[in-house]
């Protein structure tokens, strides 16, 4: 089956109640599995015997000696990975469930103290010297092979505490900083949106923000509105607190910003992050302003309303993609660059590995969880069966099939900065849309491909630097005191209105949207990860397209390398350098080609 074949078109609710739910007994088999306790009960013991043997004596230890105790490290971690992402798992698919929710705490407190246990690891690592640290991995093959892993967590050396308050951060977070981001979880989760007479969960009620009928989009926003307005006091304490509590933290570690430790985290220099921000910021008239202008001309309407931002265009048939075909376009993409990597997709659908169903309780985003690298990853994502959908359903595949690829590395160093992490999947998405366009043969469908993908980009790059922006003058201002929900409010229209331009307005109701973004909550500056992702995959793509000989084995290797290799030697090969300021204006040249392309065929089209 193709993207062009005509079928008799399912309803969303059909589209939804296909949508597969994922097999979790890979990990466990329920809450009650004795296997899970076990593994918590060895994990404790073994923490405690590694703690008696060797706290306070790393300096002392050979090479081979060091070398050990992080194998033993490691594998103790991959032990509490494990229950750890499963309790996750089970948690994001059943957010209303009282029962799963005791067993995700309970597990995160089980964990969380063990884990302390084993801080002296990492905080002895940092106190080596630097001699002394490298005589031992010269000395030890054995040692040398956890070099990246070392440098990473030598990384944070001139930002670590002493080793009693390091101890009380840790053994605090989950009463401190979990507790509030699941009470973000569960509030949004619980959720529901009056719309025509139903009571819509969050991802339903988001998704008519793209139906066809301007007034049922508008009904959506403002239930939407009206049910974030009536709990923006709550949302506003949690994003308040959250803050403060970072800023404190973010003081004792002096960082200088509060972006700099996600930037540490993310293995990316602060000024490579400022030239993207600024190359973005820079280039939203290009972009983002002159398509939505485009936009509104093609709607026939002289502005756009901020319901508008994801409307159909009047071209588009708004038809729903059952899942099968879905399966079949994303797979057939990945095929067509590499059948490796198609193979890798394939067993995350034979083998059930993949929650898409709608249903309420669950978790309204969507991600790919890593697991460990003894078992596999795991999507989760909500199908309604649009082209976007189908988009989304590619890029946590390619999340996937990178953290399969990576898993040889051992747990220590197959994981990727944020930074790196949306290589594969925004690859995987940019593969999907070549597919989709060259299988449809229809003029009209081909300009409403092209525009949804412009729309992704946008979304991908303008309104997640938005975000970063939104973020950055927050952080700034809680520094000299508690924000109202109105000063945030004010903050989110100013953002949104730089970012999305003179063709639209805005309603007083859109103030609110802030709320329910979970980036803010879950991980503070996450979001220019996606225009980083998004820059650094165009530029790849290109190179792609300009020399395909010898490109699949080299994209393979990047990805196999994990957290092993930093951007500069990863992007080395392909003659890319995400230092120079040109890699930036590289990438937002392909988006900025791609709108001269769809006005061009908009004019032939008449």
């Amino acid at each position: 089956m193709t993207a062009g074949t005509a079928l008799l078109a399912p309803t969303a609710e059909e589209v939804r109640h296909e949508a597969p739910r994922w097999d979790l007994s890979d990990l466990f088999g329920g809450p009650d599995d004795p296997r899970a306790k076990q593994l918590l009960d060895e994990a404790a013991a073994e923490a405690t015997r590694l703690e008696e043997a060797y706290r306070g004596k790393l300096a002392t230890l050979s090479g081979d000696e060091l070398a050990s105790l992080v194998r033993t490290y490691e594998a103790i971690e991959e032990k509490l990975g494990r229950v750890s992402s499963y309790a996750s798992l089970l948690f994001a698919a059943h957010r209303d469930d009282v029962e799963i929710g005791r067993f995700y705490q309970d597990v995160e407190e089980r964990v969380n103290a063990i884990e302390t246990r084993l801080l002296f690891v990492t905080l002895e690592l940092n106190k080596l010297d630097d001699a002394a640290l490298d005589a031992k991995l010269e000395e030890s093959t054995a040692l040398a092979r956890y070099r990246p892993w070392i440098r990473n967590v030598r990384a944070f050396r001139p930002h670590q505490l002493a080793d009693d308050i390091e101890r009380v951060l840790h053994e605090k977070h989950v009463t401190g900083r979990a507790a509030w981001v699941r009470l973000f979880d569960e509030t949004l989760a619980a959720l529901r949106f009056p719309v025509d007479g139903r009571e819509l969960t969050a991802q339903q009620a988001f998704d008519l923000l793209s139906a066809k009928d301007r007034a049922q989009r508008e009904a959506a926003a403002t239930a939407i509105g009206k049910v974030l307005g009536a709990n923006i006091k709550l949302f506003s304490r949690i994003t308040n607190t959250l803050i403060k509590d970072k800023q404190i933290e973010d003081e004792w570690r002096k960082f200088p910003r509060p972006i700099s430790a996600r930037n540490l985290a993310n293995q990316v220099e602060d000024e490579v992050v400022d030239a993207l921000i600024a190359a973005v910021r820079d280039a939203y008239p290009r972009l983002s302003h002159r398509y939505y202008l485009l936009k509104a001309r093609w709607l026939g309407l002289e502005k756009l309303q901020y319901w508008d931002r994801n409307a159909p265009l009047p071209e588009d048939d708004d038809r729903r993609r059952p899942w099968a075909e879905a399966k079949v376009v994303v797979l057939d993409a990945y095929r067509r660059f590499s059948p490796k990597l198609a193979s890798i997709v394939e067993r995350f659908f034979a083998e059930r590995w993949i929650d898409a169903e709608v249903r309420p309780g669950k978790d309204s985003g969507a991600f790919c969880h890593p697991t460990v690298p003894s078992v596999h990853p795991f999507v989760l994502m909500n199908y309604q069966g649009k082209t976007r959908d189908v988009m989304t359903l590619a890029h946590e595949l390619g999340h996937g099939v990178h953290q399969t690829l990576a898993a040889a590395q051992g747990l220590l160093m197959s994981g990727t900065p944020l930074t790196l992490a949306e290589t594969a999947s925004v690859f995987g998405e940019q593969l999907t849309f070549e597919a989709l366009l060259d299988q449809e043969s229809d003029p009209a469908r081909r300009r409403v491909l092209l525009a949804a993908k412009i729309e992704d980009k946008i979304n991908t790059v303008v309104r997640q630097i938005a975000f970063c922006e939104f973020e950055r003058q927050v952080h700034d201002r809680r520094r000299h005191g508690e924000l109202t929900p109105d000063e945030l409010g004010a903050i989110w229209m100013d953002v949104q209105t730089e970012s999305l331009g003179p063709a639209f307005e805005f309603r007083d109701d859109y103030r609110v949207y802030w709320s329910y973004i979970p980036h803010f909550v879950h991980v503070p500056f996450y979001v220019y990860a996606y225009a980083f992702g998004d820059c650094l995959v165009s530029s790849l793509y290109a190179v792609y397209e300009q020399e395909p000989e010898g490109f699949e084995e080299k994209y393979l290797a990047l990805l196999r390398a994990g957290g092993t290799l930093r951007h500069r030697e990863l992007l080395a090969p392909f003659g890319l350098d995400a230092t120079d300021p040109a890699f930036w204006a590289k990438g937002l040249g392909l988006l900025e080609r791609l709108i001269d392309r769809l006005e061009a065929e908009l004019t032939t089209a008449g």
